[in-house]
Parts: C-alpha cells; sequence; structure tokens
C-alpha cells in the first residue's frame, strides 16, 4: 500500500486503484467536495508526475483519454483547486509523493498499460441523482431525463416556455464550459432536432454561468449526463454528421463587446446577483480594457 495524506486529502494505492478522498479542508474546491471519494482503476492511468515547487508540490494523475466521464464533459477546462486528479503536497512530504508516484509507475509498467485512448468509460460518473443550481437556472438529471429549471435572473425569452424537460435519449452530446475573462460559461445539451442556439443566455437547453462559487457544481450534471451518452469513440463520426452543434456568435468590435458586458453587469448589479464590490471589481476590469 502506497499512501500520502495532506491537508488537501489522501490518495491511497493498492496495486489496483488509487482511492481519491478529498480532505473536508476550506481550501479545497466545491466540487471535488460534492464528488466525494473517488476510485480510479490502474487501467484508466496514462501516467503520473510530481512537480515540486519551494513552498509545495503537486501530484498529479493523467488518465487515458475516454477513461472519465468527467473529463470528457469538461475538456480540460477545471480549475486546479477543483481537479480530483490532482493532490497539493507539503514540502515536508516530497519523499511520500516520489514513493506514490514511482510505485504508480511500476504498476502501470508491470501490469503493461497502455496510455492510449480507451472506448468505453472506466469510471462511472457522479451518482445519481444529480442537481446544480448556478448561473440563471437549475440543472438536474436522474439517469432517464434532464430537467431545467429557470430563476429570477434568466432572460425572460428563456423563462416564459417554463421548466424544461429533456429525455436522455434526445440528448446527443453535453458542454460545460467555465466562465473567463469577460466571457459567460454555459452548461448545455445538444438536443435531437433542436434549433442551434448562437447563446446560452437565450438557449433553453442551456443553463448560462457567470463565474460565480457554485459554477463548477454544474460539470457534476454534464459528466452524469455524458456517462450514460455513447462513448465518443464510437459515436464521433456519426455526432459531426448529425449533431446540431451551437453556432459561433460573430466575432464583434472588442469595444461593443465591451460595452455590452458593462450592460449586463449593472443589470446583475441592480438585480442583486453582484455584491456592490464585486460590481466595482468587475467594472474597473472591464474600463480598464476600454
Amino acid at each position: 500500500m502506497a499512501e500520502i495524506i495532506q491537508k488537501d486529502g489522501t490518495w491511497a494505492f493498492d496495486g489496483d486503484a488509487v482511492r481519491i478522498t478529498p480532505s473536508r479542508d476550506k481550501n479545497v474546491g466545491l466540487l471535488r467536495r460534492e464528488l466525494g471519494e473517488l476510485v480510479v482503476p490502474l487501467g484508466a492511468l496514462a501516467g503520473v508526475s510530481f512537480e515540486q515547487g519551494r513552498k509545495s508540490g503537486r501530484l498529479r494523475l493523467r488518465l487515458r483519454d475516454g477513461a472519465d466521464p468527467l473529463l470528457q464533459a469538461t475538456g480540460g477546462r477545471l480549475a486546479e483547486a477543483q481537479d480530483p486528479y490532482q493532490l497539493a503536497v507539503e514540502s515536508d512530504r516530497y519523499g511520500v509523493a516520489e514513493y506514490v508516484a514511482d510505485e504508480l509507475r511500476n504498476a502501470l509498467l508491470l501490469d503493461g498499460v497502455s496510455p492510449d485512448p480507451v472506448d468505453g468509460y472506466l469510471l462511472p460518473g457522479p451518482s445519481l441523482p444529480v442537481s446544480a443550481s448556478a448561473g440563471d437556472g437549475t440543472a438536474s438529471f436522474d439517469g432517464e431525463r434532464v430537467r431545467l429549471e429557470w430563476n429570477w435572473k434568466t432572460e425572460e425569452a428563456k423563462a416564459s416556455a417554463g421548466p424544461r424537460t429533456i429525455p436522455l435519449a434526445d440528448v446527443t452530446g453535453v458542454e460545460w464550459q467555465p466562465a473567463a475573462g469577460l466571457e459567460n460559461g454555459h452548461l448545455r445539451f445538444l438536443v435531437r432536432g433542436a434549433p442551434a442556439a448562437a447563446r446560452p443566455k437565450y438557449d433553453p437547453n442551456a443553463v448560462e454561468l457567470w463565474g460565480f462559487k457554485k459554477d463548477p457544481l454544474m460539470a457534476l450534471v454534464a459528466a452524469a449526463v455524458q456517462a450514460r451518452l455513447p462513448h465518443p469513440s464510437a459515436t464521433e463520426p456519426e455526432a459531426r454528421k448529425d449533431v446540431p452543434r451551437p453556432s459561433e456568435e460573430p466575432a464583434g468590435d472588442d469595444h461593443d463587446v465591451l460595452l455590452r458586458r458593462l450592460r449586463e453587469l449593472g443589470g446583475l448589479h441592480r438585480d442583486g446577483v453582484l455584491t456592490d464590490e464585486e460590481f466595482v471589481l468587475a467594472k474597473q476590469a472591464v474600463l480598464k480594457r476600454l
């Protein structure tokens, strides 16, 4: 047994699988806490690395492409604090971290585990049912259907149709994109026969995300749905041909984009979504760009 216990969490390797348990420390990301304990089979791993820093280091597991529905749904866009396959290591435990990494590397070598992509998920995805509230709505999934419910911050054009229920059989894909800079994020479900939508703000099959604390929880819903869709390796050719994809919003003048962002921030502040301090900071960041 190779084990390392840190404020960030615990990794234990028994020769067959890595058991990852997040701690209850306040610095552990909300997504990791909600995801809970993970058991990663050795066959799902492509490699492991340990990076040392002056004050702390970081252990990282690299999974084989297509092995985990969470990574498939988020596309490598999880922040370090939310990534369950990273562990912050204190400097006085560097030797233990190196030992754990070496044990994993040796096991991968002895078992002849290929780092190549897989054609089926090797991890089950989040437990069901799963639900998360962030941005302009709540997304829930019970294994058979996705339900989207809107809140008072939702654009009227989207909220007017009421809650949305989407049978899993009609879902052809799922996207999760975190907010970045001036651009909002989203959780979007690609639905068979539904027209493509340019912006999640108006898309009845999408929840718009604004970069707040609970946004990463939407990745749990995305991963749970992803785990129950056909594996991408088997459907990619059909997906390119048949699945309607959201159209890209034409890139406009940067000045117009920034002005639009200012108006959106003002609306969020008036509605009480942003505190005075958050509004001032966000506004200053936009004005600097102007």
